[in-house]
């Protein structure tokens, strides 16, 4: 039998007017009967624990430490904040699942849970801080401030708008994180440090480590034998992940914004003329000399030049007399010389002629070889500049109806070679993978909008009957038509063979070294004389300047070899890999202790990672005493809507 709507298909609706129904459902309720089964109802929910949804937790409320809650808002503020530092710190943006899956929002309930009970607690303890001192710290945070250095309220509202807050939740903060700071200093401030904890720290810091070693490479290894074809099939296949090649779309695209629509738009005579006649006066060169100059570094040589210029000698036969050779100041304008005194003399003379200035601790003759005369530059010179300068305007000028156009003509499935040819658009074909690299075809445009153009077009369906137009900024949109897909796909070992050879045989290189290494440090570790080892290689063991652990500050002795020494005292003998890739084989041949008494940052470093430590348990165990009740229902709730985003 059909049903429609719970009932049997076919049978009349039996239908209630809306006032009606109202007032039945009114009687209703005012029988014994509907009171009881309410009673009964609410109980039941009661008893299922969903009480503190109902009454308790609202919806606007993740958690509840106490009788301080944790707000939807500032759930959201902490998970997003935490997010971005594990974005920055991996270069990943995980998905809600995996968030939950590495414990994320557990994390920001327990910070926050920690905060909420230590706030309480201040609060009890009635600290805080005052509204002067909260202004004064207001004024003088550097975030704050505007170009002279001062507050600047605009941009103090324009940071915290940028960050989500109100001014009221961000002076709440400050608040709060003063009264913390209050409680930890106050209750930790004075914990007396053990002596025994700081001589440990500082014999970690300051220890120094002295080895002999020697540096093993690939040049150290006898070269490898030529690969059989069966050893380069097993490679590939081993590390077919390497060898693929990439998915490729095949587009059509173009690119357009006012510079691209004027490349090869048309500009008649008679437009170039009068733009020229209108800015003409930008088109003016400067007068520009050629200058010498020669410091007149002694008495003698003052006197020989002045003799000189008062008698009417060349500039260039007194420098052939005094055997000097002038310094060339190059082809410049009156305002790229920022020396008035050269600037001054030199623009003052004629072509030729030279003149003695003073100089720095002397004097100096200054010379002008060549004058290249200024005035106004033709409109021969300047046509181009001219031709691109009105292009460029009238491009503008017709930009948005441009663009109407191309939406109309891609709206009724014209072919964008049509579009292109018809507006003098330049029309690309690439094959563009999800890197985006291939779209440097677009020289107008960054790496940054390359490669949010290609996300785009991997994101279009092959199917697609109209690409999206990508916009890039106010007049820079990008149009493309997908062509075809060629899948990802493995790669035969003729298509990358001379890769794979590479790859094996630096294997099977790096193989060979490191049983050499191997071999090397066991004799050594038998006891062996090292400068009889390091003959086994051709190498002469090295001794090395203490270490510290971060090496020696070169590229040989760096951290990851300076780690490994100090896996043992005297006589301790191991290898590491440098980041260089070279292999380092070393004994430790001598240990110099730090300094008897620890440095005033080792006691301060102790310190406040002590008193960090009794905080941290001191308000877990607020934390835990206080208890912490989550909703569950507006947590699933956030993270689901974060989902979806």
């Amino acid at each position: 039998m059909l049903v429609s709507a719970g009932r049997p298909f076919g049978q009349p609706f039996i239908r209630l007017e809306p006032d009606d129904m109202l007032d039945s459902l009114r009687a209703f309720g005012r029988t014994w009967p509907a009171k009881i089964f309410l009673g009964i109802l609410v109980m039941s929910f009661a008893l299922f624990g969903i009480s503190n949804v109902i009454f308790d937790l609202g919806s606007n409320t993740v958690a509840r430490v106490g009788e301080e809650d944790i707000s939807a808002r500032e759930f959201q503020r902490g998970y997003q904040a935490q997010i971005n530092a594990f974005s920055q710190q991996t270069g990943m943006v995980p998905t809600p699942q995996d968030a939950v899956a590495m414990g994320i929002p557990t994390v920001v309930l327990n910070r926050l849970a920690a905060d909420a009970a230590i706030n309480r607690l201040g609060a009890d303890f009635g600290l805080g801080v005052s509204e002067d001192r909260l202004a004064q710290l207001v004024r003088q945070d550097p975030s704050f401030g505007g170009t002279l250095g001062g507050f600047d309220r605009a941009n103090f509202v324009r940071v915290l708008q940028a960050n989500g807050f109100t001014e009221a939740e961000y002076f709440q903060l400050q608040r709060n994180a003063a009264r913390r700071q209050q409680l930890s200093l106050g209750l930790f401030g004075g914990t007396p440090v053990s002596t025994t904890a700081q001589e440990l720290v500082n014999r970690y810091t300051g220890d120094r480590r002295s080895i002999d070693y020697i540096v093993l490479n690939q040049a150290n290894t006898m070269p490898v034998e030529e690969p059989t074809e069966e050893a380069l099939q097993a490679y590939l296949e081993e590390n077919q992940a390497s060898f693929r090649a990439p998915e490729t779309r095949n587009v059509k695209i173009i690119s357009f914004s006012p510079q691209t629509l004027a490349e090869n738009m048309e500009v008649s005579d008679a437009e170039i003329e009068a733009e020229y006649e209108r800015t003409r006066q930008n088109y003016v060169r400067p007068e520009r000399r050629t200058l010498q100059q020669v410091v007149l570094s002694t008495p003698e040589l003052v006197s020989r030049f002045e003799a000189g210029l008062e008698a009417g000698e060349s500039f260039e036969d007194l420098v052939a007399e005094a055997g000097v050779t002038p310094s060339q100041l190059g082809t410049l304008a009156r305002t790229q010389v920022t020396d008035n005194n050269l600037g001054n003399a030199a623009f003052g003379l004629e072509e030729g002629a030279f003149a003695i200035i003073p100089g720095i601790g002397g004097r100096r003759a200054v010379h002008v070889s060549a004058i290249e005369g200024g005035g106004e530059t033709p409109l021969a010179e300047v046509r181009d500049r001219v031709a691109e300068s009105v292009a460029l305007a009238n491009a503008r000028a017709g930009y948005i109806e441009t663009l109407d156009q191309i939406e109309e003509l891609r709206a009724s499935f014209q072919p964008i070679e049509t579009i292109a040819e018809r507006f003098g658009l330049t029309l690309h074909e690439v094959g563009v993978t999800a890197a985006g690299g291939e779209l440097s075809v677009l020289s107008d445009l960054d790496a940054e909008s390359r490669q949010r153009i290609a996300t785009q077009i991997f994101s279009t369906a092959e199917d697609a009957p109209l690409a999206p137009t990508i916009s890039l900024g106010a007049n820079n949109n990008v149009f493309f038509e997908l062509d075809s897909v060629e899948p990802a796909r493995d790669l035969a070992l003729d298509e990358v063979r001379d890769q794979v050879v590479a790859a094996w045989t630096a294997r099977e290189t790096d193989l060979a070294l490191q049983e050499q290494v191997q071999t090397l440090v066991a004799d050594l570790e038998a006891g062996e004389d090292f400068f009889e080892v390091g003959m086994q290689v051709n190498q002469f063991p090295t001794l090395s300047q203490p270490l510290s652990r971060a090496g020696d500050g070169t590229q040989v002795l760096d951290g990851a070899v300076a780690e490994a020494a100090f896996g043992g005292g005297v006589g301790h003998v191991g290898s590491a890999v440098n980041g260089a890739g070279d292999y380092v084989v070393f004994r430790v041949v001598e240990i110099t202790p730090a300094q008897s008494e620890p440095a005033p940052e080792t006691r301060e470093f102790v310190t406040e990672a002590l008193r960090d430590s009794l905080y941290l348990d001191f308000v877990a165990g607020l934390r835990d005493e206080a208890g912490l009740r989550i909703n569950q229902s507006a947590l699933n709730q956030l993270l689901a809507a974060d989902e979806a985003l």
